[in-house]
């Protein structure tokens, strides 16, 4: 079975698996999956008090860490492809661009702030 999976479709399958990943721990969308596991406690830091959204559970530290759900989502992307690849292979299709545009933002979000930043030093430095 893994002596077919061409290096294209392994690539798909890793970038499925972050944007499943990225979906179920960061995203809007999914929030209302994190809340219930989820509690309000006040941090104190240098003097400075806020209040975070820390997990009540395992369970919830599962869907609030990025590693843990990481790895959780990567066999359940892998054991769909393996066992059932007529459901899996349309979401990994459509996850794997997902995830690719989400990196793609992510390096032109991340060089516009440095442009703007090395810009804002230049003048600084006039």
């Amino acid at each position: 079975m893994f002596r077919d999976l061409d290096w294209m479709t392994y690539f798909m399958i890793i970038l499925a698996s972050y944007r499943l990943t990225h979906l179920i721990v960061f995203d809007k969308i999914t929030e209302f999956l994190r809340n219930p596991f989820m509690k309000e406690e006040a941090v104190t830091t240098n003097g400075h008090t806020e209040v975070k959204k820390v997990p009540k559970s395992k369970f919830g530290y599962l869907l609030n860490c990025y590693w843990c759900a990481g790895v959780w989502s990567a066999i359940f992307i892998a054991l769909g492809y393996m066992f059932i690849p007529t459901v899996a292979k349309p979401l990994i299709f459509i996850f794997s661009i997902a995830g690719a545009q989400a990196m793609l933002e992510t390096f032109v979000g991340v060089g516009t702030k440095l442009i703007d930043f090395l810009s804002e030093a230049k003048k600084r430095m006039e």
